[in-house]
């Protein structure tokens, strides 16, 4: 039964992702296998609504503004600060352009449905400058600097099922979709090692914790600046993934763990806790 419950949720997920798989596929390509986000769209954010009225334009406004706010800074301990909420009731204020696009472009409307009720993504530019006021506000500032590119192990363990993720393995396809919308949430860009270089490093997910963050790097030296190292294990108690991560980062370990979390959910922590130690925003394991 947990299992399926499981691979309903990831189900829904992979729905979800399925109208960008071949721009992801594109991005790959063009970037010689890392996944990015350009310089210029630390400003944009994407959210989806229904439909294009003004109401469910603002809410989109503020989630969107939220997620900005963490990207152009590095910190995602702002998500769900209460200290945000003033700012992103007035979010259109910082607003600098906007459009839509419909999930549902080409297909006629389905019975009495209209074109409120139909899902769009909302892609959202701010201006540079409010973005940053807001920042220094809140006792932050911008995330200027060159931000290294992540080598990415992860491994992924589902009851006898114990793999890692790499950029060419088709078990893989969804890890890759959801680390690629991670990476592109919090501005960060990736590199996943393939299986002929884990094969050739003699590396297997079980001795994938044990193995030194050196020859880890040197899997994907070419093109990861910095590693990050994490463990997914599905636990049917709590119907989530247990996971941990681990960086080094300037002689220093950071190591922070979390419970009971979609796949989507624990990467995007994975990615934003690399970014907070990447930006000098703090260590992940001593946050809220």
């Amino acid at each position: 039964m947990a299992a399926l419950l499981e691979t309903k949720r990831d189900l829904i997920a992979m729905l979800a992702r399925g109208a960008v798989r071949v721009l992801l596929a594109a991005a790959w390509i063009a970037c010689g296998g890392a996944m990015a986000a350009a310089d210029d769209s630390l400003y944009r954010a994407q959210t989806v609504v229904t439909g294009q009225g003004e109401p469910n334009r603002i809410v989109g406004f503020g989630a969107c503004l939220e997620d900005v706010l963490i990207k152009v800074s590095g910190q995602p301990m702002l998500a769900g600060d209460h200290r945000l909420a003033a700012y992103k009731s007035k979010a259109k204020a910082f607003v600098s352009s906007f459009d839509y696009h419909d999930q549902y472009a080409g297909k006629p409307h389905h019975d009495e449905q209209g074109t409120r009720d139909r899902p769009y993504d909302l892609t959202v530019n701010f201006d540079e400058k409010k973005i940053d006021g807001i920042l220094a506000r809140l006792g932050l500032k911008p995330w200027r600097s060159q931000r290294p590119v992540l080598g990415v192990f992860a491994e992924m363990q589902h009851g006898p099922k114990d793999y890692v993720v790499t950029s060419d393995g088709t078990q893989s396809d969804l890890q890759r979709d959801a680390l690629a919308a991670a990476a592109g949430k919090r501005g960060m860009r990736f590199v996943l090692p393939d299986t002929a270089a884990l094969t050739s490093a003699n590396l297997t997910a079980a001795e994938l914790l044990k193995t030194p963050p050196a020859k880890l790097s040197s899997i994907v030296a070419a093109q990861g600046e910095a590693t990050l190292l994490g463990r997914l294990v599905w636990d049917d108690k709590d119907l989530g993934w247990a996971t941990q991560w681990r960086m080094a980062w300037h002689g220093k370990d950071y190591k922070w763990q979390f419970r009971g979390v979609t796949f989507d959910e624990a990467f995007r922590r994975g990615i934003g806790g690399a970014a907070q130690v990447l930006s000098g925003n703090g260590d992940p394991g001593r946050s809220k």
